[in-house]
Order: structure tokens, then sequence, then C-alpha cells
């Protein structure tokens, strides 16, 4: 009996040392387990892609696997919310998305193929894009005041263009209506590139866009007037936003934010937001981002989900007085 008790005993000693000494595995510690899979809902070659594509290296370093960028465009970011949403349940497989996908999109499409704020969850801010008015040179306006005093004794309306209905240059058009009480024409585009061809030109009057239309006003061919958030540019610090000059209520930052399927482990959300601001505080990066026209955002989960409340009660509203639809 002795020896059977002595047996048992170093038996459970060897359990409890399986379980808590040095091969013992907590979740965060197990995880990733295999390629990180960060989807993209724009097509290649844009700011999110490039955004993407820039913390890439950096991730796949700190977290020891290799992370893949995959981009599903489409449906405003329905398509890759989707895919995420159908195969997010390994804890592997992130969104990289604008946040109108939760903020518009569920007042834009008649039917999505998933409820954002049942189905997902956010992981981090990965930047914030401001948007900038600029306006066609021959307009003959130097600053936001002459511009909207302009378009205010025109006796036809102006011309606008964007990157597409609900997207957010869109919503900075007709927040600046509401703000101003000018009349102005949307004209939509397949995405920012086009509008600012047809702008510089003197196809349309004025359209919002990022810092990367810059160079065409360094050119001579645009005017930039004004910056649509609470706050000034980094890139350009300059420029005036539009509560400083009186008009209240255009803010249209365009931000752009990780998600993960909402069955996704809290210590993997937890792991990423924390790998993910750290490569953003990064001086390198933050500088690349700037280059981008994109400012990095480090942000806990909660306080990036915080902002596109905001978001959603500035959009919302906007997007059911003008009575945008999409299938």
């Amino acid at each position: 009996m002795p020896l059977r008790r002595h047996c048992l005993a170093m038996m459970m000693l060897a359990l409890t040392g399986w379980a808590t000494g040095s091969h013992a595995q907590t979740p965060s510690q197990a995880w990733p387990a295999k390629p990180v899979r960060l989807v993209v809902g724009l097509a290649p070659g844009g700011l999110v892609d490039v955004l993407a594509r820039t913390v890439q290296p950096h991730l796949a370093e700190a977290l020891k696997q290799t992370v893949i960028v995959e981009n599903r465009g489409g449906a405003g970011g329905n398509v890759a919310g989707a895919e995420v949403v159908r195969n997010g349940a390994d804890n592997h497989t992130f969104l990289l998305n604008p946040s109108t996908t939760v903020s518009v999109n569920p007042v834009m499409f008649t039917s999505m193929p998933f409820d954002p704020q049942r189905d997902l969850r956010p992981v981090a801010l990965l930047a914030n894009s401001q948007l900038f008015l600029f306006v066609r040179s021959s307009l003959g306006v130097d600053t936001l005041e002459a511009f909207v005093e302009y378009a205010r004794k025109q006796p036809n309306p102006l011309n606008y263009g964007s990157a597409g209905n609900g997207t957010t240059p869109h919503l900075a058009g007709e927040l600046l209506k509401q703000a101003t009480g000018m009349q102005a024409t949307h004209a939509p585009y397949r995405g920012v590139a086009p509008a600012i061809q047809d702008l510089a030109a003197g196809q349309i009057d004025f359209a919002f866009g990022p810092a990367t239309v810059f160079p065409m006003v360094q050119a001579g061919k645009l005017k930039v007037l004004a910056v649509a958030s609470r706050q000034r540019a980094a890139v350009a610090p300059d420029i005036r936003t539009f509560s400083e000059v009186g008009i209240d209520g255009v803010f249209a930052d365009s931000l752009f934010g990780v998600y993960a399927a909402a069955g996704t482990r809290d210590d993997v959300v937890e792991r990423m937001n924390g790998e993910i601001n750290k490569v953003l505080a990064r001086p390198e990066i933050q500088a690349r981002f700037l280059d981008a026209g994109a400012e990095a955002l480090p942000l806990r989960a909660a306080d990036y989900a915080a902002r596109v409340e905001d978001e959603k009660k500035l959009f919302a509203p906007l997007m059911k007085s003008l009575g945008l639809k999409e299938q």
C-alpha cells in the first residue's frame, strides 16, 4: 500500500508540474498557431491596402508568424466583412475596413450579409485619413469664406464629386451643404482618383479628398481651402478646419480599423491590439503613414469603438435624410 500511495503521489506531482511549469501554454501563448490573415475590403493599391502592407512585415515580426494581406473589394467593404464573419472563428482572420462598414453600411444597404454590430468586434484603429476641401483653380476663390459666398450667389448649384454614394467624401459634401445652406449637385465616381481628375480638368467644381491630392495643388491645378476634421492635420498644419472659420459640423474623418469576428477570443483581440499599437507608435511607421496621407493612431479597442459610435450618430441621420440606398 505505501508503494501504491507513493506512485499515485508521483503521478499527481507530474500532472501538476505539466499544468503549471514550462510546458503549460495559456491561450495568449498558444496564439498565433498559424498564419494571420488581414482581409482588406478595398482594391490593391488604394490607401487601405498601402497601410496594411506597411504594417504587415512589422506585425509578422512581432507575432513571429506569417501575416497575409488579402484584398476582397466590393459592396462598400461588405464582401470582405462577410468573409471574416464566415471564417473568423479560427481566431486568425481579421478585417481591415473603413469604419463606415459599421456606421454607414447598415443604413446604406437594404440588405447586408452580416450585422456589423452583432457579428464583428473592434480590435484597433489603424489610421485616420483626414479629408480636405479642394476646388478647381479656375473657380477664382482663394479662401473658404470666399468659396461659400461664391456658391451662394450662383443661379445654378455647383457640382461636386466623390468616391461614390455613401462614401466619406460624399457625406462631407452633404455636411458642407447643411452647414452653409449652399446648393450643390453630387456626382458619384468609382473612387476618389477619377473625381479629382475631373476636378482638375474643370468638369466639376469641388471635391473632398485626402492629402495625397496635394501635388495637384502644388502644380496649380487645384486649391485646398479647409480640412474636414476637428483638428488640423499633421501633414498640413497650416490648413484651417471648418470650425475655425465658423462653419460647424463638417467632420468627415476617414477611419480605417481592424475588426475580428464576434466570437474571437478576448486574449487574441488584446494581443492584436497591443502589437498593432506598438507598430503604429514607431516613428518610421508614422512618417510612412503621413507620406501616404494618413495619421497612425494607436487606440484601445474600446476607444476606437467609441469613435465609430460618434461617427454613426453624425452620419446615420444624414444618410436617412438623403434617402441613400444600395441593393
